[in-house]
C-alpha cells in the first residue's frame, strides 16, 4: 500500500517567524534611520555611515534580544521535562492515567486511551508527554542559536537594501528614492513571508507597507525638525 505523505506548512513557524522579523526590522530601522538623517539636511557620506552604524548596531541587538528570549524559552522547557522526568519515575501509574486522560479529553473512549496510554508509555514515556502534556515537538522546541542567526542574517540582508539606495540614488531624489524603494522592499518582503507560510498574500503585504510608512514618515518628519532647528 501507497502511503500518503502530506507536507504541513506549520514546520515552517519557527525559522520563518525570525527571518521575517529580522528583514523587516533590518529595512525599515534602516530606512527610516537613513530619512531621518536625510531629512535633516546631511551629505551622503553621513547617511552611509548612520546607515552602516544602524545596520550593524540592529544585526547585533536582533541577535542577542533573540538569543536571550529563546533562550528563556528553552529553559523553560527544560525544566518542565526534568520534572516531568522525575514524575514519571516517581508515579509512572499516574502519568499513565494522566496521559489517558488527556486522550480522553480529545474525543478517545477510555477503554481506548487506556491501551493507547499503555503503548505510548512502553514506547517512550517522556516524549508522549511532552508532546501531549507540555506540547514540546522537535518543530516547536527553542533553538536559541539558530534563532539568534537567523535573526542577525536576515535583518543585515533588509538593512543593506535602503543602504544601497543611501549608496546609489541622486541626493535630489534622496527622500522620495528611499521611501518609495523601502516601501517596495517591505511589499516584496511581505509577499514572499506570505507564500512560504502558505498564507495569501493582500494581508501581510498591506500590514507591512502601512507600518513601515508610518515609521519611515515619521521619523524623516523629526529629521526634518531638527534639521530646521539646527
Amino acid at each position: 500500500m501507497r502511503l500518503h505523505t502530506e507536507s504541513h506548512l506549520v514546520a515552517r513557524i519557527g525559522w520563518l517567524r525570525a527571518a521575517v522579523l529580522g528583514a523587516n526590522d533590518g529595512i525599515v530601522s534602516t530606512a527610516s534611520l537613513i530619512l531621518g538623517v536625510a531629512a535633516s539636511g546631511a551629505d551622503r557620506q553621513a547617511l552611509l555611515v548612520a546607515g552602516v552604524a544602524g545596520l550593524v548596531a540592529g544585526a547585533m541587538s536582533m541577535a542577542a534580544g533573540e538569543y536571550v528570549s529563546v533562550s528563556s524559552q528553552a529553559d523553560t522547557e527544560a525544566a518542565d521535562l526534568a520534572r516531568e522526568r522525575a514524575e514519571l519515575a516517581a508515579d509512572p501509574e499516574h502519568e499513565q492515567r494522566e496521559l489517558a486522560a488527556i486522550y480522553v479529553a480529545r474525543g478517545v473512549d477510555p477503554a481506548t486511551a487506556d491501551v493507547v496510554a499503555s503503548q505510548m508509555m512502553a514506547h517512550d514515556p517522556l516524549g508522549s508527554h511532552a508532546r501531549d502534556e507540555l506540547h514540546i515537538t522537535d518543530t516547536t522546541a527553542a533553538r536559541p542559536v539558530l534563532a539568534a542567526l537567523a535573526s542577525a542574517g536576515t535583518f543585515t540582508g533588509g538593512a543593506a537594501l535602503p543602504l544601497l539606495l543611501a549608496a546609489t540614488l541622486p541626493m535630489a531624489w534622496m527622500l522620495a528614492g528611499q521611501a518609495v524603494g523601502s516601501i517596495l522592499f517591505l511589499a516584496l518582503l511581505g509577499a514572499i513571508g506570505a507564500r512560504a507560510g502558505g498564507a495569501a498574500v493582500g494581508k501581510p503585504v498591506a500590514r507591512v507597507m502601512f507600518w513601515g510608512a508610518l515609521a519611515m514618515g515619521l521619523t524623516a518628519g523629526i529629521g526634518k525638525l531638527v534639521g530646521t532647528a539646527v
